[in-house]
């Protein structure tokens, strides 16, 4: 009996639910392995291959000393989360993100489909490095999504010289996240309708009642009860996520891919919405999250549809 993930788990550790596979694996070796064309969408929050992940940061995390991470203090009797402190970043690092996202975009180009499109999380410091690195790799760039959130991040005042300069921030107070819209390029001559009907890519899928999607997204900070299931710093909230899963395959069929999957919120949010997803992720702690966390997550959205449903 053919298994419906040959060519794409190969001898790597599993885990399979219902529509998704998530996969314990190197991203770049795995998108570089598979068949291609096989992906329809890829939808991704990477940690950008910089050293706030390095294991000796995320212990300092861990342990409140800080180090690339930003300790905010607590006030209105919240303990706020640490955030990297991304202006950090010297040149020799800036290159490093750029060759890595580069490669990165040349082996999912390999993967997807023609038209395929790829929604990647950035933030407003990093989103011109990645963005330009992406076209470079051989991408289209097709625009952005933004998510209007308010962070914690930026809004600092100059690291050491808090009290000789009180009226002075670093940078601006975040309140969007920018997320890069992508896409590999259609066949020579070939128009979005024959793309759609070849390949089911090409374009975006409208929103419940024919709207088109919207490149703004109005978001809150992710839920607590989300943050309890599935412990990630960067844990994007599953509203958001339903959102653009949903989008990004135009006629609501095809395998989207999350090569950072992490604890595995995209492929909770596809899970939900019934697509089928795979996740790869490279730390044996996150992936171990993910496979206790993407049911639960899931569920979530059948009890919100509930509770609507109990309150009308």
């Amino acid at each position: 009996m053919t298994n419906k993930w040959d060519g794409l788990s190969f001898e790597y550790e599993t885990h399979e639910f219902v529509q998704s596979l998530l996969v314990h694996a190197d991203c770049l070796e795995w998108l570089g392995r598979i068949p291609e064309n096989s992906l329809h969408a890829i939808v991704t929050d990477p940690p950008y291959g910089v050293k706030e992940y390095d294991f000796d940061q995320i212990e300092k995390r861990t342990n409140g000393n800080g180090g690339i991470w930003r300790i905010p203090p607590s006030f209105d009797g919240n303990v706020r989360s640490p955030l990297p402190r991304f202006t950090a970043l010297n040149e020799k690092e800036r290159q490093a993100i750029r060759r890595f996202f580069v490669e990165w975009a040349r082996v999912s180009l390999h993967g997807l489909r023609p038209g395929g499109h790829v929604f990647i999380a950035s933030n407003s410091f990093l989103s011109q490095l990645v963005f330009e690195a992406l076209v470079a790799g051989g991408f289209e760039y097709r625009g952005t999504i933004v998510r209007t959130v308010r962070t914690m991040r930026g809004g600092d005042r100059p690291k050491n010289f808090e009290d000789e300069f009180p009226d002075v921030c670093s940078l601006p107070r975040g309140c969007y996240e920018p997320w890069g819209i992508f896409r590999k390029s259609l066949p020579a001559k070939m128009k979005v309708g024959e793309c759609l009907r070849e390949f089911q890519t090409g374009g975006l899928r409208r929103r419940p009642g024919g709207n088109p999607f919207e490149d703004i997204i109005e978001s809150t900070r992710t839920p607590q009860i989300e943050r309890a299931i599935a412990g990630h710093p960067s844990l994007k909230p599953q509203a958001f996520l339903r959102q653009l899963v949903y989008a990004v395959l135009p006629l609501g069929i095809g395998l989207i891919a999350d090569p950072f999957m992490g604890s595995g919120s995209t492929v909770a949010a596809a899970a939900a919405m019934n697509l089928s997803c795979i996740g790869i992720e490279r730390y044996r702690d996150y992936y171990e999250i993910a496979v206790q966390a993407v049911q639960p997550l899931s569920l979530l959205y059948q009890r919100e549809v509930q509770l609507r449903l109990d309150m009308s």
